[in-house]
């Protein structure tokens, strides 16, 4: 992983997204202590990582979220 600070950055954003775009994650240090703030990654990569985890329940039950669900009020408020 790249490291590099935020007015750097801002210079040079063009190469950064090429970086990110060729695959490499980059992240952003910013302040006197140079802390990292923020990491740039290829949004297949982040994409990949946003699948939801069931804790205790893991490989005991699924969850499917459906993209036309509904619900009213009064079921909302009865859970």
């Amino acid at each position: 992983m790249k490291t590099m600070q935020a007015a750097k950055a801002k210079a040079q954003f063009s190469s950064v997204l090429k970086d990110v775009m060729a695959g490499s994650e980059v992240a952003l240090t910013y302040g006197k202590k140079k802390e990292t703030v923020a990491v740039l990654t290829p949004f297949n990569l982040w994409k990949k990582k946003q699948k939801r985890i069931l804790g205790t329940l893991e490989g005991k039950m699924s969850v499917i979220f459906a993209d036309n669900w509904k619900m009213t009020e009064d079921e909302f408020i009865n859970l």
